[in-house]
């Protein structure tokens, strides 16, 4: 697949990338552990079919510690027995916050959410599924491909 477009072209999209990049930091700063996001980023990225953004996160999930099993087996979680209740959560809502016209959260999984998470770590899952939804969307309109991400490749982009 070739890239229709290179968004780092445009000022513009340059400039909303780099404030886009500047508000997922944000969450660095939860206390949500860095490998369940880069898991929860993972799946959001496999149900929108966005191949940089599995090669990213599955990238970053392995630097910060996920085994290639528990990788391997994101896209069936809930056939699997190697994630915890509160992960099985996250990945619960990350699913039915991009598949929002499936009749979004459930009650149920929201429930699970509020049992294992405190008010901040919703906070940060809500804006963590919400950021990679808007990022899995803008790749797979300009065909960004995976492949080439390398961890940590993006860190320049703070301000």
């Amino acid at each position: 697949m070739e890239p229709r477009f290179n968004l780092f072209d445009s000022p513009t999209a340059a400039k909303v990338a780099k404030r886009f990049y500047n508000a997922s930091s944000a969450l660095e700063g939860s206390t949500l552990p860095k490998a369940l996001r880069e898991l929860v980023e993972l799946r959001v990225g496999q149900i929108n079919g966005c191949g940089f953004c599995v090669d990213v996160h599955t990238k970053e999930a392995s630097a910060a510690g996920e085994t290639a099993l528990r990788l391997s087996l994101v896209a069936a979680w809930r056939h699997s027995t190697v994630f915890t209740e509160a992960e099985r959560a996250a990945l619960a809502l990350a699913e039915e916050g991009t598949r929002l016209g499936d009749g979004g959260v459930s009650d149920e999984t929201w429930a699970e959410v509020r049992k294992h998470y405190d008010d901040d770590q919703v906070g940060a899952l809500v804006c963590l599924v919400s950021l990679i939804n808007a990022a899995t969307r803008m790749n797979v309109i300009v065909h960004n491909p995976g492949g080439s991400y390398e961890p940590g490749m993006f860190a320049g982009m703070s301000s």
